[in-house]
């Protein structure tokens, strides 16, 4: 348990932020506070959850609702917005329906208890998670299934992804996949769970051409949600999971509050190469959502990661607008020093405060980086949503922070390099927050290298946007 600090916000203040929105609309954004930096130029996109109930019945976790893209298109000194739901098949039935017809995966059953949920194992493919634009193909992303594809100039749905059918139905692309900045590549994965797992290492070219780089056979139950890349390895941390499948079979429980963590169980670092082949290296207890990157340095890897001490277990009929904070496991900023030749790993704590969603500047993915950008609360101890966000000097240790608190709630950052070739903390970071006091999220724009400072420009938009999940930036504007 943390130690109990003073809340620097107000529940009312932060559930507001889990508000449908229904409309999908598109409009220069005309309330700024300072100035849009003419050299931001290009496209964010953002994907999360943007309805989250069907005419008032609400799904059981945030991260069940139905995905919604924005897009904030930037160029000479104006910003544009617009937005639109990733049309499933599910979504459109739903709306159609006016009610909840399927099952997802964190906390929602169909109405009816057990006995409308019993064997129908099919999850909804919410499409929510995150949002890439690689090779002309902008794809909405979920774990659990193919990709969605949407034209990025009209966010328009135009199907589910198969990549040429390189990507069959069943298979699934991760919502975590990493860009490497000097081939242009994306990088991703998929895994096919079971008492064995399998986990597909997948290429997106800059062409949009997937190609699979490897497949390779794990023991044990995976729940990956993350990855770090370097040139030379694809690191996966295998939390102590397992899972028990016959509540979900019978209609009991959804998929995800069937994973429990083992007690007492070592976590595992699996270092996947090149060729395909597969190192394990046992460490201490943990368990990791999000890393933050990666990079070789003579025989070891570098690997900065938020660890949680625990798995956040989802309880069945709770209501997640109501948790105590006071009970939520706190993620932490931890460097792993990794020595595959020794078998060894070394952890050292980075950053105490409670913090989630890093990222460092693009063209640092798989090298080495000194600064990494992520959420964190504005307490310095205890447990509470995201209000801030810290930059953090990973050679000296420095850490600023730039608050939004009582009444901001944030996101994910977003790191956008001012060129190329300059310095590596020379650049914007865009964050989303939603601003209780006025019920409308703002985009601030920071200065990377003044974080604390006032914020560079803050497009106020017309709106609120439900609190998202992961997002990226493309220098092409759309």
């Amino acid at each position: 348990m943390f130690q109990t600090a003073s809340p620097t916000f107000s529940r009312k203040d932060w559930q507001k932020g889990y508000e449908s929105l229904r409309n999908e609309q598109a409009y220069w954004i005309d309330e700024v506070e300072g100035e849009i930096p003419l050299e931001l130029e290009g496209t964010l996109f953002r994907n999360g959850p943007g309805q989250l109930d069907i005419n008032g019945e609400k799904f059981g976790h945030p991260f069940d609702g139905d995905g919604m893209i924005c897009a904030i298109a930037f160029k000479d000194g104006k910003a544009h917005f617009a937005n639109q739901f990733v049309k499933t098949p599910e979504f459109l039935a739903e709306k159609s329906a006016g009610k909840i017809l399927y099952r997802s995966v964190f906390g929602t059953q169909k109405a009816g208890g057990w006995l409308s949920n019993i064997f129908d194992l099919k999850n909804k493919n919410v499409a929510n998670t995150n949002v890439v634009y690689q090779g002309g193909k902008l794809l909405a992303l979920w774990e659990a299934a193919r990709p969605y594809s949407l034209n990025p100039k009209s966010l328009n749905t135009l199907g589910e992804e198969s990549f040429d059918g390189k990507l069959t139905a069943g298979q699934v692309f991760t919502a975590h996949p990493r860009k490497d900045d000097h081939t242009g590549d994306l990088w991703g994965f998929g895994v096919q769970p079971g008492p064995k797992s399998t986990i597909s290492i997948y290429r997106i070219s800059d062409r949009g051409e997937l190609s699979t780089e490897s497949q390779v056979r794990v023991s044990g139950f995976c729940f990956l949600h993350d990855f770090a890349y370097t040139p030379n390895y694809r690191i996966f941390m295998q939390n102590p999971v397992s899972f028990q499948p016959l509540p979900f079979i019978l209609g009991l429980a959804t998929a995800g509050e069937c994973i429990e963590l083992k007690p007492n169980a070592p976590s595992q670092f699996l270092l996947i190469d090149r060729q395909g082949k597969v190192q394990t290296i046992e460490t201490d207890p943990c368990f990791v959502f999000h890393h933050c990157n990666a990079y070789e340095e003579g025989d070891e890897i570098i690997l900065d990661s938020v660890c949680y001490p625990d798995y956040p277990k989802l309880e069945p009929n709770t209501d997640f607008r109501e948790i105590d904070f006071d009970k939520v496991l706190a993620g932490q900023l931890y460097r792993f020093t990794i020595n595959p030749k020794l078998g060894t790993v070394k952890r050292k704590l980075v950053l105490a405060r409670s913090c989630e969603f890093p990222v460092v500047h693009p063209r640092c993915v798989g090298q080495k980086h000194r600064y990494a950008y992520i959420g964190a609360i504005a307490q310095e101890s205890g447990n509470a949503p995201l209000q801030a966000i810290a930059k953090v000097d990973m050679e000296t240790g420095k850490q600023e922070f730039h608050s939004f608190a009582p009444r901001g709630f944030i996101g994910e950052p977003i790191f956008v390099p001012r060129g190329v070739d300059g310095a590596e903390d020379d650049g914007w970071v865009l964050v989303l927050i939603f601003d209780a006091t006025h019920n409308r999220s703002d985009l601030v724009v920071l200065d990377a290298q003044n974080i604390a400072g006032k914020p560079v420009a803050t497009l106020h938009l017309k709106h609120h946007v439900p609190y998202g999940l992961h997002g990226s930036f493309t220098k092409e504007i759309f």
